[in-house]
């Protein structure tokens, strides 16, 4: 059995931007898409590659919904001490919603660790 993962101290996640972008298809269901832009950077002393994340996105009415899956937008970023990897995807929504999470990554010793994505805000426009 893998032990639990660990905080890593200088792995850590930046949301640089997010933005409404009706343009972009969506659900019935979710009819609101929020592209939101991501840099996970490498502070500490030890190489890791981003092997899985997990998002928890709270929409007003109480609705959760979790998405869970393998690597960043198809890829395995490796992440060597002072790299990093920056990306944007999006999250389809009904409602005003917050969104945070982890992502999960490997070191070469084959501990596996976590970095906090920060809590943020997709709030839909009053134009919208």
């Amino acid at each position: 059995m893998n032990p639990a993962p660990i905080e890593l101290s200088g792995l850590e996640v930046s949301v640089d931007e997010v933005m409404y972008m009706p343009s972009l298809d969506a659900p019935a269901d979710r009819p609101f898409p929020f592209v939101y832009f991501i840099t996970i950077r490498n502070l500490s002393a030890i190489a890791v590659t981003v092997k899985a994340r997990k998002w928890v996105v709270r929409q007003r009415n109480g609705e959760v919904l979790v998405v869970e899956g393998d690597g960043v937008v198809g890829q395995f970023p490796r992440l060597e001490p002072g790299g990093e990897f920056s990306y944007n995807s999006c999250h389809t929504i009904s409602q005003d919603s917050e969104a945070t999470g982890a992502y999960f990554a490997e070191a070469d010793d084959a501990r596996t660790y976590f970095a906090k994505i920060p809590a943020f805000r997709m709030d839909l426009p009053a134009w919208a």
